[in-house]
């Protein structure tokens, strides 16, 4: 995909925006390994992985605070437009909502510590593998998208959110089944149902992710057109 950048006149206006692009993949993969080790921890009941998530939380943060301020500086030195203004937009947005997904990697790790050891029952976490499986694919196939601003795997994306929300209303299904048989698991389990919630938030988030690199790319919020709407948009 072409993205029109390296064609300004001002060398030092091509470097900015392409510094801006690359910051958000560096930050992105931050992001993604902190998914990983978030959900690692979860499945392995590792709770110093899951300190170390929430210790480089800070990280992701700064990285979203120093792009933010990069990007205004160049909406007030450079007034861009077009394609360009909608890249800014774009990065803002984008940075937005990688920042919140590492907060649900963090809240992911906080419910192992509250799990703990004494009541970590591995049969009833396998339950949630499938689920935090499809949040992984969903962030890794959403920056892969925004690095190629790649208007048809962002679509795929999209459509791919409806096996996060089947996924987690089978796991809500499930937990509520399991606090029913037995009263002595509802503390353990609900812990469980807010790890499922956060791993659909995220699915949530890239599929936010998607919808702003169609925006770049095509020009138009796709934003509540539905996947009727967003085909159309990228077909044109």
């Amino acid at each position: 995909m072409n993205t029109n950048l390296g064609n300004h006149i001002s060398q030092q206006f091509n470097n900015e925006l392409e510094d801006i692009r690359n910051r958000v993949l560096l930050m992105g993969g931050l992001v993604e390994q902190q998914l990983t080790d978030a959900i690692r921890s979860l499945l392995e009941n590792d709770q110093e992985l899951a300190e170390k998530v929430i210790e480089n939380d800070k990280e992701v943060n700064d990285y979203e605070v120093g792009i933010d301020e990069e990007c205004t500086t160049i909406l007030a030195r450079r007034q861009p437009a077009a394609s360009d203004l909608r890249l800014v937009i774009t990065v803002i947005k984008t940075i937005a909502d990688l920042e919140r997904i590492g907060d649900e990697s963090k809240r992911i790790a906080r419910m192992v510590l509250n799990i703990g050891d004494r009541s970590y029952d591995p049969k009833r976490v396998q339950m949630i593998r499938h689920l935090c499986e499809y949040s992984q694919a969903m962030l890794h196939d959403v920056l892969d998208a925004f690095a190629r601003m790649d208007t048809e795997a962002s679509y795929k994306i999209y459509i791919n959110d409806r096996n996060v929300d089947k996924e987690y209303e089978g796991v809500t299904r499930q937990t509520i089944t399991y606090m029913m048989e037995d009263p002595r698991s509802i503390p353990w389990v609900l812990n469980l149902m807010w790890v499922a919630r956060a791993l659909e938030r995220i699915g949530d988030r890239a599929t936010n992710i998607a919808e702003y690199i169609i925006f770049f790319v095509k020009g138009k919020d796709v934003r509540h057109t539905g996947p009727e709407g967003i085909e159309k948009t990228i077909k044109e």
